[in-house]
């Protein structure tokens, strides 16, 4: 095992975990939010055992997957823009239990958790699927275009998953409020892939033609 690589992994899950916590509890006032612990449980516990088993067969793409370091200034400002929206997506899931606005009956959270469990399959697959995948926009070494599976089916069934996981979120924790900040993430995700496949059609080989063989981006029959 790269001890290194288990150190940097363990750090990132530790701080994720405990930022999660305080944006939901302290704007709740309380640590009786059980809709909180609920998102919790289902986005960590997977996380770790996915970490665990990257770690174990594939460490390569966990250090990928690690590298937050963006390069193209775009996509600094979509991470920028992701990174508040879910601030404010969080602190008002948290103000909404405490004040109780607009919030969803229990049954709500139960069926959004079964659609993040769900996206969390699809995303597996993905990660399956494709060993290329980095969380920034660059050509790799060596890399090659994939295109069967999911991926013959829509160009980017990576943030199809994420679509359907941030969507999950504000159900699983009961707040209607947050739930319209997350509708930010259409805008915020449709810049991040045009720019990304600008970056792909100029400097990964075949992707031009893999554009044209798979006509949809995100959402088949859709976009």
């Amino acid at each position: 095992m790269n001890k290194e690589l288990f150190i940097k992994g363990i750090t990132r899950f530790s701080a994720g975990v405990v930022l999660v916590a305080a944006l939901l509890f302290i704007p709740a006032g309380t640590l009786h939010y059980p809709q909180a612990w609920l998102l919790i449980g289902i986005l960590f516990v997977p996380m770790f055992i996915a970490g665990l088993i990257m770690m174990k067969t594939n460490p390569q793409l966990l250090e990928k997957r690690l590298n937050v370091k963006e390069e193209e200034t775009e996509q600094r400002e979509v991470i920028l823009l992701s990174g508040i929206m879910f601030l404010a997506a969080f602190i008002s899931a948290g103000l909404s239990f405490r004040f109780q606005w607009l919030m969803f009956p229990m049954a709500v959270s139960y069926i959004g958790a079964i659609v993040f469990l769900a996206s969390y399959a699809l995303y597996a697959e993905v990660l399956r699927e494709n060993t290329w995948l980095s969380r920034t926009i660059e050509v790799q070494e060596n890399q090659q275009v994939i295109d069967t599976g999911l991926y013959g089916i829509v160009r980017h069934p990576m943030y199809m998953a994420t679509l359907f996981l941030f969507s999950a979120m504000p159900l699983v924790l009961g707040s209607a409020v947050s739930f319209v900040i997350i509708l930010a993430y259409i805008p915020i995700i449709v810049k991040r892939i045009r720019n990304e496949e600008q970056v792909l059609a100029e400097g990964l080989h075949g992707y031009k033609e893999y554009m044209e063989k798979v006509k949809y981006r995100l959402i088949p029959f859709v976009w």
